[in-house]
């Protein structure tokens, strides 16, 4: 239990190996969020939830192989555990992971029930289950199950990404992700197109499954909302967003919880 919230709080970015002396610390955002009296102690806000969908999903170094692959690479309308993981056998194969079948499989479990509630067998959520606080998010949806073995009468359930606005996901939280996504894949770069921001590896359009018009919207604010810092072009030839200097994420991360959440 200790090795596996160790490994969770490093994987959201929550805490880091000491500087000196050992043990562990936490990040300076883990700090801002989680620290007592600041941002969220207790873990209540939804945008935090986000927050933290977001750290586990856009870590370069070391990423989190279903997460990398599931959210990035997948192009299917639906997903089930049998196209997943034969998907994933071939990208650990084209990545030399060694990854094995089982591995793999508990790979995309554990992917699947950070975000899908565990149900009893009526299909009631069961109130002492322990889930993932991010199934909150509802970003994965169950939508009905296919015939797997018409024979064995056996079925599996079919999922699908929840894409379409979330306004939850606040302009200041969009705005602190796309300074962080700018910062990780695209730090000497004055400029970044739309298509990147929508569709990029490790994108706020990617990771948020956002539509494209929604992230329009949001970037068409951005030089009212950062007062020029960042703004948007568009014309027959041109979609892209122009920075001027670089933002320091501390203070975007401030601002994310400075204004209440507006569900729309």
């Amino acid at each position: 239990m200790v090795r596996s919230i160790k490994f969770w709080a490093h994987a959201s970015g929550m805490i880091q190996a000491a500087v000196a002396g050992g043990g562990h610390e936490p990040t300076e955002i883990g700090h801002q969020i989680l620290g007592d009296g600041n941002l969220d102690p207790f873990l209540e806000d939804v945008r935090t939830l986000w927050l933290i969908h977001w750290n586990l999903s856009t870590n370069i170094e070391n990423p989190l192989f279903a997460w990398d692959f599931l959210l990035n690479r997948w192009q299917d309308p639906e997903m089930t555990q049998t196209r997943v993981m034969k998907a994933l056998q071939q990208e650990a194969a084209k990545q030399d992971t060694k990854h094995s079948p089982v591995t793999l499989e508990q790979h995309f479990e554990t992917f699947l029930h950070t975000y899908v509630p565990t149900r009893g067998r009526k299909g009631e959520v069961q109130e002492d289950n322990l889930d993932c606080p991010l199934v909150e998010l509802e970003l994965i949806l169950k939508i009905g199950d296919r015939e797997l073995d018409q024979s064995a009468g056996r079925r599996e359930p079919i999922y699908i990404f929840r894409r379409e606005e979330k306004p939850e996901i606040t302009p200041e939280l969009f705005l602190y992700c796309l300074n962080d996504f700018w910062q990780k894949r695209h730090a000497n770069d004055g400029t970044i197109t739309f298509q990147q921001i929508a569709h990029g590896h490790g994108s706020p359009g990617q990771i948020f499954k956002l539509p494209d018009e929604d992230i329009r919207s949001r970037l068409e604010l951005l030089e009212k909302q950062t007062r020029g810092f960042m703004r948007y072009a568009e014309g027959a030839n041109i979609q892209q967003v122009q920075r001027t200097g670089k933002r320091d994420g501390i203070d975007l991360l401030k601002k994310v919880y400075s204004t209440e959440v507006v569900y729309g």
